[in-house]
């Protein structure tokens, strides 16, 4: 039986909603007749590329990724497509993914690494190579290389870019009179007009890495003295704080919290439903940096985990996400589908001059001995 010869304009317009992801793969396929044609249209239609058929693909995805971090209409989709039910378990560190995984039987299929701790995972033999060719959404031609470079290692690809951001700190303008633009404006705020007031992420590389700032410091420094003064800054500031979390976002849409240290996508959020909060990006530097998907030694479902990284990557599934969690895309597919109005707004993109003095994570704070006594010792206090 063949199927009813469709118009120009009809088989245009659901190629349209196809690649606005506002119908499934298999309705395009069923309504277009194309189904016998997938790798006809590969070239055209990046998201028909040859993989593992979703109806082959069963159980669950355990996924686990950081707070806010994905649209959870991407996901129902993907379930709805393919039957594979997916669990989310969120996370506040690069510390805790690793010792997660170190203790074993984490039961994860994808996680969501960030460039300085991949080539950890890789030394201590916890992640998998990956294989491209179960990846076909993943072109690395399209791809901002400085936020992609630390997911190959020696030639073989760990991890494929997500997306990336910077951290630096917001504030409800609101509340607070003042003005800070610097990271020793932010810790004097702290112990004085912001006291019980301000948050700090349970997270050693931004924490340790930002009060490190203060002094000037390089914000990756495993210098003893230096550290040293940033753990006095942290002790000094502790009974000041409000808190210690990563997922810093509920506290101060209730106005508990009025200050906290913040990435790109969590001020993009918060500013949409409150205006008064200010994104700085510190005069004296901080982090920028580049988050991964990537798969775990011994996944128990790598069909469908290779099936969601490779879904996530579909430039109008991954255009969502930005607009979702409002973090910048590294692939410029993606970018050209993304509002203007996003692309355009100096949170996700900052100018030039703000971008120079941040640093890239660097691997040896991840298993550096000091800094995680250094950040035990602050919680603790």
């Amino acid at each position: 039986m063949t199927k009813d010869h469709i118009s120009t304009q009809k088989f245009l317009e659901e190629l349209r909603r196809y690649q606005k992801g506002s119908v499934s793969r298999r309705h395009f396929l069923g309504v277009t007749g194309l189904g016998l044609a997938t790798a006809v249209m590969s070239s055209a239609v990046p998201g028909l590329r040859p993989r593992k058929a979703y109806a082959e693909l069963s159980g669950t995805v355990n996924f686990t990724t950081w707070p806010s971090y994905f649209a959870q209409e991407n996901l129902d989709n993907f379930t709805k497509n393919t039957g594979v039910k997916i669990n989310v378990a969120v996370f506040g560190s690069n510390e805790e993914m690793l010792a997660k995984l170190q203790a074993g039987s984490t039961g994860w299929d994808v996680f969501v690494p960030t460039n300085y701790a991949i080539s950890t995972y890789k030394d201590l033999g916890l992640i998998e190579p990956l294989d491209l060719k179960r990846l076909p959404n993943y072109d690395p031609s399209t791809q901002e290389q400085r936020f992609t470079a630390e997911g190959s290692i020696d030639g073989v690809v760990y991890a494929v870019p997500k997306d990336w951001g910077t951290t630096g700190f917001v504030y409800n303008s609101k509340a607070m009179p003042q003005k800070p633009t610097s990271w020793k404006e932010f810790w004097d705020l702290v112990q004085n007009e912001a006291t019980g007031r301000a948050m700090v992420h349970d997270y050693q590389l931004t924490t340790i890495g930002n009060a490190l700032k203060y002094y000037g410091y390089s914000f990756n420094s495993n210098d003893e003295k230096e550290l040293a003064d940033a753990e006095k800054l942290l002790i000094a500031s502790k009974p000041h704080l409000f808190g210690i979390n990563s997922d810093y976002k509920p506290s101060l849409i209730s106005g508990d919290a009025w200050m906290s240290v913040c990435w790109t996508g969590d001020a993009v959020q918060l500013q949409r439903d409150m205006p008064e909060m200010v994104y700085v990006l510190a005069k004296e530097g901080g982090e920028i940096w580049s988050d991964f998907y990537a798969i775990p030694k011994g996944a128990p479902n790598p069909d469908a985990a290779y099936a969601l990284i490779d879904y996530l990557l579909t430039p109008a599934i991954n255009a969502k996400e930005v607009e979702a969690h409002g973090y910048p895309s590294t692939d410029s597919r993606t970018n050209a589908l993304v509002p203007k109005a996003m692309l355009e707004n100096p949170v996700l993109y900052p100018a030039a001059e703000l971008l120079a003095p941040l640093e890239f994570g660097a691997a040896s704070t991840l298993t550096n001995p000091l800094r995680a006594e250094i950040m035990a010792r602050f919680k603790s206090a």
